[in-house]
């Protein structure tokens, strides 16, 4: 994969591109600002981004703003934002074209370097992969007329793991349930949320962004 990384922290910044390089993958920007970071996009239109929040020269939510700012000029580019902060509304801004391919990971809970690389490999892919701790912030949030009413609690917990980027088995071994069980959820979830027979991905990235934005 072609990546971009912006975060101004330097060592951060370095370690990120050496253990990018390090997996077979090739840097062709790293960047310290969010202007730099729009620059970037648009010229080299990478197959993913690695975006920290709070950048130069205010450190509130540059990187976000900008990661938005970038999806208008490259339509879908896949963002994965990586920082110690939820910022909600900018969250719910890259959210909001619903084209999927964005991730929102928390630097204090990526436990495991394969856990990074998996989550960067799903947004490039086009898929949603977001912390827990994000989707619960999302979803304070939701409106009173939520659309996603119609769903059972078993339902919104399955769509809720699969916010977290879950496969149907790995859903299936955290309720401890059948994957059949999982199965059968899913194809409640899509047919409530009115999805009609489309690409799996597709639909799962769909519903997603639908609870996320409910």
């Amino acid at each position: 994969m072609r990546v971009v990384i912006a975060d101004d922290a330097v060592l951060l910044r370095e370690g990120l591109v050496r253990l990018v390089e390090e997996n077979g993958h090739t840097v062709v920007a790293a960047v310290g600002d969010g202007p730099s970071l729009v620059s970037a996009i648009a010229e080299h239109k990478p197959d993913v981004s690695i975006v920290d929040v709070r950048m130069p020269p205010s450190h509130t939510d540059e990187g976000l703003r900008a990661a938005v700012e970038a999806r208008g000029l490259v339509a879908g580019t896949p963002i994965l934002v990586l920082s110690q902060y939820v910022e909600v509304s900018y969250a719910d801004d890259l959210l909001a074209d619903r084209m999927g391919a964005v991730g929102y990971l928390l630097k204090d809970r990526v436990s495991q370097v394969a856990e990074f690389l998996d989550a960067l490999a799903r947004v490039a892919g086009g898929g949603t992969v977001l912390d827990p701790e994000v989707v619960s912030q999302l979803l304070v949030r939701r409106r009173r007329d939520d659309p996603l009413r119609t769903l059972t609690p078993r339902e919104r917990e399955v769509l809720g793991l699969m916010a977290e980027g879950m496969s149907n088995t790995a859903i299936a071994r955290k309720m401890v349930v059948t994957d059949g069980a999982v199965e059968k959820h899913v194809r409640n979830i899509f047919t409530k949320l009115r999805l009609h027979q489309d690409d799996e991905q597709h639909r799962r990235v769909m519903a997603v962004l639908a609870y996320l934005q409910g």
